[in-house]
């Protein structure tokens, strides 16, 4: 993989550095030793000839040949440096323009989603200004700013330890929440119960619970009496057999689960979606350049193109539906042409099987198998 070469000869040039700059302070350290010993046989010895002094010192230090010492460590130093640029030109195209396409944008959707980044990360000055810029209408964009400043406020009161803007907004929407299956609610009592205990208020702790716990009891027993049984370790949990209560990242969990649901109940995806296209672009890119270096001279083929020649790999995350591609053909199943399975099991697309069985007119072999297929037994295949 490029990164690791990269990373392997950046690790190069930093151990050289390293080594260099040790030697050159254990050279220093020499010469500072000499002078401080000249230093003191000068002091402590006045009647002695300071020239003669001086020139054995000046001796001593022709004898520790500091440059020669240092030359060494810093050419291997350099020559790791001179490389290291040449790895990165070679593992990073400097003109990625060669991979644009002149695709008409909806320049009002995208400009909505670019607002909607920063509101999301609660750049609200931001959003608001980009709006201007784009020559966005505002009433629009008011409406998403004014969904995301509510979430943003209840994520800062969480970070702040403040659970209560949380627990109303979860309240407020206890039935959608319910209906999604998120047990969010649960979450969040958990946690304002936890910051009672660390305090100490063992009564308040146990009203909370009584209050808040019974409508969970029916699917978080479990829970619910670990809970209780806290208790016994009020203002002490840091004791208690439940170590794991007291993590801070059992914040960072509820967090980023609310931010999730409020999301959902939003109707937005929790993922920002510029923060998804740029990321997988970034993993695509590498595949796309390499394709134009291919075709270098084919620019308006590849302006055409309604369907990418090669396979660009991305990670799960950033596949949303699942897709085929002919194995004969090495096309993309579209809904014109499906993914057919054969009496043998292996599968091909429709247009693939037609080619092979002159439009169902006659049995084909499998390019896979021996099996002899009739294209009229094959089935669709829906993902």
């Amino acid at each position: 993989m490029e990164l690791n070469s990269i990373k392997d000869a950046f690790d190069r040039v930093a151990k050289k550095q390293k080594l260099s700059s040790s030697k050159a302070q254990e050279v220093i350290d020499l010469i500072i030793q000499e002078i401080e010993q000249t230093s003191i046989m000068i002091s402590s010895q006045p009647h002695l000839d300071h020239k003669i002094i001086l020139s054995e010192m000046k001796q001593r230090l022709h004898g520790i040949a500091p440059l020669s010492q240092l030359e060494g460590t810093q050419k291997e130093l350099n020559m790791a440096i001179n490389k290291y640029p040449k790895i990165l030109d070679k593992s990073f195209n400097s003109d990625i323009s060669k991979a644009y396409r002149n695709i008409d944008f909806d320049t009002h959707t995208v400009s909505q989603i670019i607002a909607g980044h920063f509101y999301r990360q609660g750049l609200f000055e931001i959003g608001d200004c980009f709006i201007i810029e784009a020559g966005e209408p505002e009433s629009a964009a008011a409406v998403m700013r004014s969904l995301f400043h509510d979430m943003n406020q209840i994520v800062k009161a969480m970070e702040n330890r403040n659970l209560e803007p949380a627990l109303k907004w979860a309240a407020t929407n206890s039935d959608k929440l319910k209906q999604n299956g998120s047990d969010i609610q649960l979450k969040l009592h958990k946690l304002q119960f936890v910051e009672i205990l660390k305090q100490g208020n063992k009564d308040i702790a146990l009203n909370y619970a009584r209050s808040n716990f019974h409508e969970f009891a029916s699917t978080d027993l479990a829970e619910i009496q670990k809970l209780m049984a806290c208790l016994l370790w009020a203002g002490r949990l840091d004791v208690a057999p439940y170590p794991e209560l007291l993590s801070p990242s059992n914040w960072d969990v509820v967090i980023k689960e609310l931010t999730r649901q409020f999301c959902n109940l939003l109707g937005q995806s929790y993922e920002s979606p510029l923060s998804v296209t740029v990321a997988a672009g970034i993993q695509g890119l590498p595949s796309l350049l390499k394709f134009m270096n291919v075709m270098l001279g084919k620019k308006q083929e590849w302006q055409t193109m309604k369907q990418l020649p090669v396979p660009v790999e991305l990670d799960r995350e950033f596949q949303y539906h699942s897709i085929f591609v002919c194995p004969v053909s090495k096309e993309q199943s579209t809904d014109d042409n499906p993914p057919m399975m054969m009496s043998c099991g292996h599968v091909l697309c429709k247009q693939s099987i037609n080619k092979m069985s002159k439009n169902c007119s006659k049995t084909f072999k499998c390019p896979y198998c021996p099996s002899d297929i009739d294209a009229n037994h094959c089935r669709q295949l829906y993902f």
